[in-house]
């Protein structure tokens, strides 16, 4: 407790003496905040750590420092003049003061934007995939930031271009990313040659494609898109000269999603792919747009067959179009969400369409031990959880990251003002399943259903969160976070957190 107090000391003086330097504001900004929070039964709760790009509390009493500093660019693109030229910085790092101090760099990129292409180095904050809000949302199938940013090279076009035809019926966005992803634990099965510790550095793949029908001015538009990521690289290490490709060929073997066997390797994609295939259709009335959206998901290939159709996630956003155009001193709300998550299905039941590959097991993988996590954390939709988080006492299969994937979910948000004060609330109630491999039917593979490693009892979980934030003057800004978990999932867990602060213009 001391050394949050000082901390806070420490803040306001800092701030002070800043304050009084402060310039005129521009395209560069920095900020600092501190914050002391509370957890109990040493578990931070679900939402006051989840979607959070890897920004969290230490569990029970801690005391944090966030630092950041941006240059952003000098103002809004135009896509039609092709000189023109930017650049900007993103950087932002975590101090935990806890039991075990801990320090974290949450972004530290460098972008340059030219025409409607953008280039970036680093890691950054990153989101892939449709829905009505990236705040509010439960977290997109692909990648919802949830975890860390994985250092990377990227190129893209992050805003929808107009194409110049058919009066600007179609417009289009994507990217391209190479990044890397570190050592990375494989199943020691797997390995053809001897190996001391069963860990090879592994490369980060992600591509995406967004397309938008519908002209300016419309009040009707359509959206859809695809998204493919993957964790590679280094085949040799495990396979040795029975891997015949060069690292080019096994890159193609990845982009095209291409299986690959040999006379000792069965057939099968290499490491670990997955995406969503997403769709969403807009409509702007008088004062409020709304807009529906669906993502339906694919791993290790049942969605070519349309065999796992079922699972997906499905919401719908409402926006205030008005919002911050009304006398907001009493209450206005900007956008509300309300979203079912459903994964249960996976192809896996005795019942479902046949695929070679078997049911899709989302996020956990045969190869990569870890499955689709990153630093520990899930990079996907955190309604999906990993073994080390839930409670003790269910049956898992010890060789899979994420122990109940197969998931059936109702999530709200809401973002809404109320005597000048921002409110931020989520709640989720979700019902789990386990994995195929923990089920009455066991696991499938090539139409073959294999050994139940024990039956999981389905088991029930509510999951909430409040944000509340004031702005105060000269840059300050005082914040509130409530969390709690109540189930048979996760551990029972409530969080609290105050937080103090300030930005500056340079």
């Amino acid at each position: 407790m001391k050394k949050a107090a000082f901390g806070f000391i420490v803040f306001i003086l800092f701030s002070q003496l800043l304050c009084a330097q402060e310039k005129v504001v521009s395209s560069w900004r920095a900020g600092i905040e501190t914050q002391i929070g509370y957890t109990s039964n040493d578990v931070v709760p679900l939402w006051m750590r989840s979607n959070q790009f890897g920004s969290v509390p230490a569990a029970g009493l801690s005391n944090s420092w966030i630092g950041s500093f941006y240059r952003a660019y000098r103002g809004p693109h135009d896509s039609s003049d092709f000189s023109s030229v930017d650049w900007g910085i993103d950087f932002q790092a975590r101090v935990n003061l806890a039991e075990h101090t801990a320090v974290q760099l949450i972004e530290g990129a460098i972008k340059a934007k030219w025409w409607i292409l953008e280039g970036r180095a680093g890691r950054a904050k990153d989101i892939i995939g449709l829905n009505g809000d990236t705040v509010l949302s439960s977290g997109n199938f692909s990648v919802s930031g949830n975890a860390l940013g994985i250092p990377k090279l990227e190129i893209r076009i992050p805003d929808y271009y107009r194409l110049p035809f058919w009066s600007g019926l179609i417009s289009l966005k994507g990217n391209f990313v190479h990044g890397w992803v570190g050592r990375r634990l494989v199943y020691e099965k797997e390995f053809l040659i001897p190996s001391e510790d069963y860990h090879v550095n592994s490369f980060y793949h992600q591509k995406s494609l967004y397309g938008r029908i519908g002209r300016d001015g419309w009040k009707l538009n359509l959206y859809g898109g695809i998204n493919h990521e993957a964790y590679w690289g280094n085949e040799k290490k495990v396979y040795g000269d029975a891997f015949l490709l060069s690292s080019v060929g096994a890159f193609y073997y990845v982009f095209t999603g291409k299986a690959y066997s040999s006379s000792s390797i069965p057939s099968s994609k290499l490491g670990n792919q997955l995406g969503s295939i997403d769709m969403g259709v807009s409509y702007d009335f008088d004062k409020i747009r709304l807009f529906g959206y669906r993502q339906n998901f694919y791993d290790v290939g049942a969605i070519s067959k349309l065999a796992n159709i079922r699972d997906g996630l499905n919401g719908l956003a409402i926006e205030n179009l008005n919002y911050g155009r009304e006398n907001t001193n009493n209450w206005a709300w900007k956008k509300f969400i309300v979203e079912v998550f459903y994964s249960k299905d996976q192809a896996g039941y005795p019942w479902s369409k046949k695929t070679a590959s078997g049911d899709e097991d989302y996020y956990n993988n045969s190869y990569y031990l870890e499955g689709w996590s990153y630093k520990g954390m899930g990079m996907g939709n955190p309604l999906i959880i990993p073994a080390v988080d839930a409670k003790e006492g269910q049956v898992s299969n010890p060789l899979k990251y994420f122990i109940s994937n197969r998931v059936s979910a109702l999530h709200v948000g809401a973002d809404l003002s109320i005597l000048k004060t921002d409110l931020l609330l989520k709640a989720s109630y979700s019902r789990h399943f386990g994995t195929f491999s923990t089920s009455q039917w066991g696991g499938s593979m090539n139409g073959e259903f294999g050994e139940s490693y024990g039956l999981f009892v389905p088991v029930s979980q509510f999951s909430t969160y409040l944000k509340a934030n004031r702005n105060l003057r000269n840059g300050f800004s005082v914040g509130l976070v409530l969390a709690a978990d109540y189930g048979k999932m996760l551990n029972n867990s409530v969080g609290g957190q105050v937080s103090l602060r300030k930005f500056f213009g340079m």
